[in-house]
């Protein structure tokens, strides 16, 4: 038993240095590299708070903290103010079609940040926005109403890519909401009204704030709306400015650290508050063991209000974005008129595209790094949920800490801060495929570990017990019983994983080279240089390579559930 007791520290201890490489040492190596006069790699450099002085005594540091502070803060009132409506219409109302919110609510979520950053862009781009000009001609007037360019459009294109994670936290806060008390208000003669503002919303409260900080924290780490729509409009917030930094001539790599270690304190403390909240809505818990029944509120004829008005939300998140990539990637050229597309529509696009010889590379890497990220993450989180759940061990509980931690690293961050770790220490990893690797080994390890904890949970310890009383070892076990059983939940982590990692941008942007380009920088600096119908045909290759790995993943999914059953 000691022995097999010493095997298990063993493991503990493997994981707990792995996950303290992957998570841990890049951000001393980030502090380390804000305090240093030269790039990383300058073994001439000496230790000197100069980077803190230029940045913080600086006007230009207090104009970008407000604007990413209004910026997250305008980006989370319109999601939670959006997602929160479709929620409660389909929980809580008769409002017909209800049933596909959720399956609608899904679609914005293939599609890219970035790809529906540049769908906006060629919509409400103030001299050439298809939507611009066509009420240019319509209304003659000279330029077009709206600006895509400003902090409202980037508040705007932010919200509506998001919306949907406030739907669907906010529909379980509904769904699970015991509506007794609204049942009381009501037949004490309140209104609906009265009702909703004093009964409903002091309920849900707990839900609104603790979403409404993920959001804020997902504004603030947020890359390519700052980047495509805040650097012309010379709107700077923490994710354009370190990617300035980094990308200026020569690179400034001890400022963008110091503007990185402030962005990862205000997205620490922003996870470090979630976390509290969370915690604190068990007081505010309604459900109990006694049978309830939501109330439907009767709209009357306003339900076919809610409906319209929900479909046309989602169209607009999901549909019109699609429908601008694909118009965009058969024009000759960008800001074709209207009434000479359907003659000069063509193809040469995509055969450009894909003769370029970047865009091979580019798919190769994003498939391979697609699928090694999701094995490696839900491999080595099915290990420290094992750990964590099932083990006796002390200390296990750190490692389940160490583990998430991740999750309050903003993208950029993380990207700077990997520079710093790869062009300092003596690892031949910087420029290969293998950086961006580790990389969204790191940063998705977190949703891996929700993932295989949840699973975990529910593998009663008699398996293993009689696995260890039959002579099995550990490995054996985990390898023929444990990885067995945790099959629905390792396949929809890994799921999420591969689809998460062939869209991500934000890391990838600070560490990619010309051989380990991938797609979604590849997109980038289409659009960057002016490209934008490649970027286009390139964006609907990757969204259909997205569905098609969607629709895989479903058909795997229904095919694991009838085996299971």
């Amino acid at each position: 038993m000691s022995r097999f007791l010493n095997f298990q520290t063993l493991i503990l201890t493997g994981c707990i240095l792995l996950v303290f490489y992957l998570a841990i040492l890049p951000l001393f190596m980030l502090l380390y590299g804000s305090v240093r006069s030269a790039p990383p790699g300058d073994t001439g450099a000496f230790f000197t708070f100069k980077n803190y002085f230029e940045a913080y005594f600086d006007l230009d540091f207090y104009r970008l903290t407000l604007n990413s502070i209004l910026f997250s803060l305008g980006s989370c009132f319109l999601t939670l103010l959006i997602g929160s409506y479709l929620a409660w219409v389909s929980e809580r109302t008769n409002t017909p079609f209800k049933k596909m919110f959720v399956i609608l609510a899904l679609i914005p979520f293939i599609i890219p940040g970035i790809l529906n950053t540049i769908s906006w862009i060629l919509l409400l781009n103030p001299r050439t926005g298809m939507v611009n000009v066509l009420l240019q001609e319509l209304l003659n007037i000279r330029t077009g109403p709206f600006n895509i360019y400003s902090l409202s459009g980037m508040i705007w294109v932010e919200s509506i890519h998001h919306y949907p994670l406030a739907f669907l936290l906010m529909s379980a806060a509904f769904r699970n909401m015991d509506t007794s008390m609204e049942e009381a208000s009501l037949v004490a003669g309140a209104g609906n009204l009265k009702t909703f503002r004093h009964v409903t919303l002091p309920l849900v409260r707990p839900a609104l704030f603790s979403v409404a900080l993920l959001i804020f924290i997902q504004a603030i780490e947020a890359f390519e709306v700052p980047a495509l729509l805040g650097i012309p409009a010379k709107i700077s917030v923490f994710t354009s400015k370190i990617f300035l930094a980094v990308h200026q001539f020569p690179p400034n790599y001890g400022l963008a650290s110091s503007y990185a270690v402030t962005l990862l304190v205000i997205s620490m403390t922003g996870v470090f508050l979630y976390t509290r909240i969370a915690r604190r809505g068990e007081n505010y818990a309604t459900v109990t063991g006694k049978n309830y029944r939501p109330r439907v509120i009767d709209l009357g004829r306003w339900k076919y209000v809610t409906a319209t008005s929900a479909i046309l939300i989602f169209f607009i998140a999901a549909v019109v974005p699609a429908l601008v990539m694909l118009w965009t990637s058969f024009a000759p050229y960008y800001g074709i008129a209207f009434d000479q597309y359907f003659e000069k529509m063509t193809l040469d696009n995509y055969i450009s595209v894909l003769k370029y010889p970047l865009v091979g590379i580019a798919f190769r890497n994003s498939f391979y790094l697609s699928l090694g990220a999701a094995t490696l993450v839900m491999l080595l989180s099915s290990v420290i949920a094992w750990i964590t759940i099932k083990s006796r061990i002390r200390g296990r509980q750190y490692l389940d800490y160490l583990a998430f931690s991740p999750i309050a690293i903003p993208g950029i961050v993380l990207g700077i801060s990997l520079l710093w770790v790869y062009l300092t220490l003596p690892i031949p990893v910087y420029g290969t495929i293998w950086i961006l690797l580790l990389a969204y080994l790191t940063k998705f390890m977190p949703y891996g570990m929700r993932a295989s904890s949840s699973s975990m949970i529910q593998i009663h310890k008699e398996l293993e017990e009689a696995a260890y009383a039959s002579g099995g070892t550990w490995f054996q076990t985990f390898r023929k019983i444990i990885l067995p059983l945790l099959v629905p939940g390792f396949v929809a982590g890994w799921i999420y994983v591969s689809i998460v990692s062939l869209r991500e941008l934000s890391t990838s942007i600070l560490l990619y080279s010309h051989d380990s380009m991938v797609l979604s920088v590849l997109t980038f600096d289409f659009f960057d240089a002016g490209r934008h119908t490649y970027a286009a045909a390139l964006g609907v290759l990757m969204m259909l390579l997205l569905l098609t790995m969607a629709f895989a993943a479903r058909l795997l999914g229904a095919r694991i559930g009838i085996v299971n059953k």
